[in-house]
């Protein structure tokens, strides 16, 4: 045998003992060694309360189609469903639904939701083979003549991925210990299998999606510290498409031709590199997803954190498509990363998707959707537009127009939210990292109880209050994210300033408090400009995108391709005007905010904002196949520019037809 050198296992030893002491959260789950300590940490579903406008959007979700997509959308989410051992559709679109729907029930602690996700959930846990694998089973026959079915990939590995976020979610809701047995079986049963039947043997969905299923292993394996979960990590990771080459690289750059990428796997991939960063450290995982979306936003970008991809990613024409699953599943990935990384950036980004691209897509009511939405839309008609895949009334609003999947997956996005505006913090502490009218309650120091709620108008609105409750007097470190764009920012305790610096966009106010603490945090919102294609002008506040309110018609519609009706919207106001560039360089820009904010904002009738500005109409630039016709550049001079008008702009969250990025005209 060998001799080991005295100095080198000194070394290790002391490398070992400095790891071992690495910093944890005390009372949630969480990484644990080999896995870095990661700075946030999720709560238990339940620890955060959504109030004011917040908890409106989750009550509108509860009494419109999450709450009803059973009996809305039998024949896909009914009774038959292969998640309950039917011969229904047994891929993701149910699963997707309950992704939206467990969170949705616990939060609301609802029963009759809870009722309806239970079904599924037990008949996943009582019906998993023995070998692990669980979800619906082949049945022999013809598959396809099933209406509304897609059972030939019923083996496919990536509705089990969905299936297991849901699990996960129904864990920390109730601690059902079920589901640690049920998944650890199944990991036992991927181990064995997919050295063979790799992630993509069905279809590429799983191979392009092998993060969330890398997300869930990591998570089990900080419950029971299972070693062979690392090496069913490694060999997920193995097999998922290499996005950290994807975003770190040119191809989302390529113009002619443009990058053969699918829009909502480029937006449910950005967490896979930092998941694994967890286990692999590495500076290049970290940096590539930041790289990936700096070239999004440049190639095919939108001043409302969208991007085209209509399909397909396409450029960044302001009339071409973004998918409301992307949206929903970039926001999950910011939800994913945030807790890890600690980056304010993407706190900054989830806000910017929650309160400007989610409320837009989804009727007020909470009953139908668009599967595509335009950043400049000026018409919503079941026409031809410059979409690479432009069937079924893909931007009008209805429940079964364009493809399904955005039907059962848009219901994550606004529990999933609420569900992330708050966590425990490695020094176990609480933090708030993005805001919105809330209240926690949860473990902080050495155990001890505390409840701060959160009372704001926040998005629309700069300041932030919060109550601090406790039993005693307990010392905690209470963080606070401070926005890339805010250029200043002030916070009180019980009415005095204080001093604490902002490191990396976070305070840390670390002292001991007492019931009825007050922390107040005013962050200042100033106008940002900034230039899109054709050098169209991006006007910004705060969290929040602005665009010009246009008057709106709503007209349902019946054809024969859909069995129920759908929704055109035609303008009843003018939407082609150009901003002078030296309205711009003297923020001629008038806010009026309402005193008393509606507790739906989310249409032109309850716009807590408006903006007055001054523009002129350009004849030029007129409506082409539904859409705005290709964005004026800004030459000098233009021959034909009307006279000055006051124009009013909005929230862009508060429209359905819009101008979001306009044309600058110089004199």
């Amino acid at each position: 045998m060998k001799k080991i050198n005295i100095i080198t296992i000194l070394f290790l030893l002391a490398c070992f003992s400095s790891f071992s002491k690495e910093k944890r959260n005390a009372h949630y789950i969480t990484n644990q060694a080999p896995l870095i300590a990661q700075p946030y940490t999720a709560l238990p579903i339940g620890a955060i309360q959504a109030e004011g406008f917040l908890l409106e959007m989750l009550k509108t979700q509860r009494d419109g189609l999450t709450g009803n997509l059973d009996s809305v959308y039998s024949i896909v989410c009914g009774d038959n469903n292969g998640w309950l051992g039917g011969t229904g559709d047994g891929w993701e679109r149910g699963p997707y639904w309950l992704d939206g729907l467990v969170p949705l029930a616990y939060l609301l602690n609802d029963e009759a939701l809870k009722t309806k996700a239970q079904k599924w959930i037990e008949w996943s846990i009582n019906n998993q083979r023995e070998d692990g694998y669980f979800g619906p089973k082949d049945l022999p026959g013809n598959y396809e003549k099933i209406p509304g079915t897609q059972q030939g990939m019923r083996n496919d590995w990536w509705p089990k991925m969905v299936m297991l976020k849901v699990l996960q979610q129904y864990y920390m809701a109730t601690g059902d210990e079920r589901v640690i047995s049920l998944m650890t079986n199944y990991f036992k049963y991927q181990l064995k299998m997919l050295p063979e039947n790799e992630l993509g043997y069905v279809t590429f969905w799983a191979n392009r999606r092998g993060g969330d299923n890398l997300a869930v292993v990591y998570w089990l394996y900080n419950i029971t510290g299972d070693k062979f979960l690392l090496d069913l990590a490694e060999i997920i990771h193995k097999q998922t498409f290499d996005w950290t080459d994807v975003y770190s690289g040119n191809i989302i750059r390529k113009l002619n031709p443009l990058p053969d990428l699918h829009c909502v796997n480029v937006a449910q991939g950005l967490k896979e590199p930092i998941v694994y960063y967890q286990q692999h450290p590495e500076e290049k995982y970290l940096e590539s997803v930041k790289k990936g979306l700096s070239s999004l936003n440049d190639v095919h970008g939108f001043v409302n954190g969208m991007y085209g991809g209509d399909e397909m990613l396409h450029g960044n024409d302001p009339t071409q498509g973004s998918e409301l699953c992307s949206a929903v599943e970039m926001m999950f990935c910011f939800e994913n990363i945030l807790p890890v990384t600690g980056d304010v950036y993407y706190a900054d980004y989830l806000e910017k998707i929650a309160y400007n691209v989610l409320p837009t897509q989804i009727t007020d009511d909470f009953t139908g959707k668009q599967y595509f939405q335009q950043a400049n839309q000026i018409e919503i008609t079941d026409k031809e537009r410059n979409f690479f895949n432009d069937k079924v009334a893909r931007i009008c609003f209805g429940t079964t127009t364009g493809y399904p999947c955005c039907l059962t997956n848009m219901h994550q996005g606004w529990p999933k939210f609420v569900q992330n505006t708050w966590y425990a913090t490695v020094d176990n502490g609480l933090a708030a990292l993005v805001y919105g009218p809330t209240k926690v309650t949860a473990k902080v120091a050495n155990g001890e109880t505390v409840t701060i709620t959160e009372s704001t108008d926040y998005p629309f609105k700069e300041k932030i209050n919060f109550t601090i409750e406790t039993q005693n007097n307990v010392k905690f470190p209470f963080h606070l994210r401070i926005p890339e764009w805010c250029k200043s920012a002030t916070v009180l305790v019980n009415g005095a300033v204080q001093n604490a610096p902002s490191e990396n966009g976070i305070i840390v106010l670390n002292r001991e408090w007492k019931p009825g603490d007050k922390v107040e945090l005013n962050l200042s919102m100033d106008f940002r400009f900034s230039r899109w294609h054709e050098q169209s002008l991006g006007i910004e506040r705060g969290p929040l995108v602005y665009a010009l309110r246009i008057e709106e018609d709503w007209r349902e519609v019946k054809t024969d391709e859909f069995k129920d009706t759908f929704w055109e919207v035609l303008p009843q106001s003018p939407w082609n005007y150009a901003i002078w560039d030296k309205t711009v360089e003297d923020a001629d820009f008038e806010i009026n905010i309402l005193e008393d904010i509606k507790s739906y904002p989310w249409n032109l009738e309850n716009a807590p904002i408006t903006v007055k500005t001054k523009a002129r109409r350009m004849p030029i630039w007129k409506e082409e196949k539904g859409m705005a016709g290709k964005t004026p550049s800004p030459a000098w001079p233009y021959r034909e520019v009307g006279d000055e008008e006051e124009i009013q702009l909005i929230p862009y969250g508060c429209t359905t037809l819009r101008i979001s990025e306009f044309p600058v005209y110089k004199k």
